[in-house]
């Protein structure tokens, strides 16, 4: 339990990035979520209109430093591997 002022602050900044960077992550999650499911329908076209959207919310996600560059680009690249393998 905070004490100080300043530790009772600190606590409510916490509580505000970690729901905010929640947030990111969970959004990220959803849109990658759309789009391995269609690439498991077999639905390379929307596969394809979904992929742009989970690019962005992974690059939002790496640029805001919820997750590190490094994964935002792993994640992307096996994203989009994936859906151009289904389109052909």
């Amino acid at each position: 339990m905070a004490n100080h002022k300043q530790a009772e602050k600190r606590n409510r900044q916490r509580i505000k990035r970690r729901t905010r960077n929640l947030m990111h992550l969970s959004t990220m999650r959803t849109y990658m979520k759309r789009v391995r499911k269609a690439l498991a329908g077999k639905d390379s076209a929307g596969a394809k209109e979904t992929l742009p959207d989970a690019i962005q919310a992974i690059s939002k996600a790496a640029s805001k430093g919820v997750i590190h560059r490094n994964t935002a680009s792993r994640y992307i690249s096996r994203l989009t591997i994936a859906t151009n393998k289904s389109a052909v």
